[in-house]
């Protein structure tokens, strides 16, 4: 059995020690992101840490959106690169020139450029369904959609018959059609 030792407190820096980015798995693995350079990453990564940190700070605009700031020298400083590099690696991901993964905002008059960081999921789309089976009572061919079209106009016509008959009852006088049979049917033939 192994023994747990208890080292010291920690100082100073080492506090840092277990803090880590966090960078989404479909980042690295979905293929949609492939394309994106592994700093441009590690990047996004560092923009979400910020994230935390301006929620804390109430870093919200008039939306409730959380934004971030990070300028192009303390990204130089963090990624160790030059300017360049920096803003190589932000077009990777802003929304205009890149994936989209975050959309800049310049205040000009010196005031430095929100960074919104976007979320993102990857759906899969279902595979297509087979067309329902047919309906036993939906015509199949244009030899049965024709039968159905003349069924529809006998029906028409025997229901013009059905109320000629029920008016000649109720009204006896009521004149019956011209081409009325000797039972008061109309001759369709």
């Amino acid at each position: 059995m192994q023994e747990v030792i208890l080292s010291d407190y920690f100082y100073g820096a080492e506090s840092e020690e277990f803090i880590y980015f966090k960078i989404p798995r479909l980042l690295i693995t979905d293929q949609k992101f492939k394309h994106v350079s592994t700093n441009a990453k590690l990047l996004y990564g560092m923009l979400l840490d910020r994230m935390g940190r301006s929620a804390k700070n109430s870093w919200y605009d008039e939306y409730g959106c959380v934004y971030i700031y990070y300028t192009v020298d303390e990204i130089c400083g963090d990624m160790c690169c030059g300017r360049d590099k920096a803003m190589k690696l932000l077009a990777e991901l802003d929304q205009k020139k890149g994936i989209g993964l975050v959309e800049r905002v310049k205040q000009g008059q010196g005031r430095p450029t929100k960074l919104y960081v976007k979320r993102f999921t990857t759906r899969t789309t279902p595979p297509e369904q087979a067309p329902p089976p047919p309906d036993f009572f939906m015509p199949h061919s244009e030899v049965e959609k024709n039968h159905l079209k003349r069924s529809k106009k006998s029906t028409q016509i025997i229901l013009r018959e059905i109320k000629l008959i029920l008016t000649t009852l109720i009204h006896p006088s009521f004149p019956p059609s011209p081409t009325a049979g000797p039972w008061g049917w109309i001759d369709t033939n």
